[in-house]
């Protein structure tokens, strides 16, 4: 059982990525995880930190596939894995239909279908094999030649069934938001457990979190600033199968009891990970975060 951290790749410099990431690293987390978002590429961004911080898992969450040819992310998630020793975490999602179609301006038609010729272009890439797969959307023929210490763990954003099918079937694992204790164990882990034969997958249940006094204040400004988020389909229907409400519901607030319990809650659920995304004041994110570090030591136990 491992916690790891959220970065904020849109840091107000680089170096301020890097100093958060060492932070990380001494403070005893087992890895730091990156978003890709409208900042820097995260990928790019962990070759260099990988580079000056050595020891912790690094781990994106997650690179959407449609913008990225599957060869071409395999170039660039082996070399960032030669860079870093072999630490590398690939997260990789479909995104949403708002940002594949209104962002880049391609089709989000069947993405579970998008998504299993993505992979099975992408899987045997990092292994060094040579990739021939045509499907309707895509053509991929070619090999990458990085040496390295081996693939990647290759880890999907996968929430509804179908996703969680094929991230089983032809990826390592998975990397969830949104998803409360209920839905990992109800959900999550018996969907791509199933998927995943006589292989047990990686579940890495990304979470926000905060060790607060102020627990109602927080939600009350999660169900407000993080609306949003509900309106996304996938995110709807994890939040649905989880039984919240809303985004305010499947975060992790409160004292220290209250904290670590629910964290807790998600490794009993079946997660073999937890990411925390720190919220709060920076009093209460460096509070949070000692918490967070004790817990490992304690999980380690």
């Amino acid at each position: 059982m491992r916690i790891g951290i959220v970065v904020d790749e849109a840091g107000p410099s680089l170096g301020a990525v890097l100093d958060q990431t060492r932070a990380a690293a001494a403070a005893g987390f087992d890895g730091v995880w990156l978003s890709q978002r409208t900042s820097r590429d995260a990928l790019t961004t962990l070759a260099v930190a990988g580079r000056e911080v050595p020891g912790i898992e690094l781990g994106t969450a997650v690179v959407p596939t449609y913008p990225r040819h599957p060869l071409a992310l395999a170039a660039q998630a082996l070399t960032v894995q030669e860079a870093v020793g072999g630490r590398l975490v690939l997260g990789v999602g479909v995104s949403h239909r708002a940002v594949v179609e209104g962002r880049y301006g391609y089709s989000f038609d069947r993405p579970a279908r998008h998504l299993r010729g993505y992979l099975s272009a992408l899987m045997p890439a990092l292994r060094g094999e040579r990739v021939s797969y045509r499907d309707e959307t895509l053509t991929a023929i070619g090999e990458v030649q990085v040496p390295t210490r081996g693939a990647p763990t290759v880890l999907v954003g996968a929430l509804g069934p179908a996703m969680l099918r094929v991230a089983g079937e032809l990826a390592d694992g998975t990397i969830t938001t949104w998803a409360t204790p209920t839905a990992v164990a109800d959900h999550i882990v018996p969907t791509i457990t199933k998927a995943a034969g006589r292989r047990t997958p990686r579940v890495v249940a990304s979470v926000p979190v905060c060790l607060t006094a102020r627990e109602d204040r927080l939600r009350a400004w999660a169900a407000e600033n993080l609306a949003a988020v509900a309106d996304l389909p996938s995110y709807r229907a994890i939040l649905d199968r989880g039984g919240a409400a809303g985004p305010q519901d499947a975060i992790v607030l409160g004292d220290e009891v209250r904290v670590e319990q629910q964290i807790r809650r998600l490794f009993d659920a079946g997660a073999t990970d937890v990411v925390a995304a720190l919220l709060g004041s920076r009093e209460e994110q460096t509070r949070t975060a000692e918490l967070l570090t004790a817990l490992t030591g304690s999980l380690a136990d």
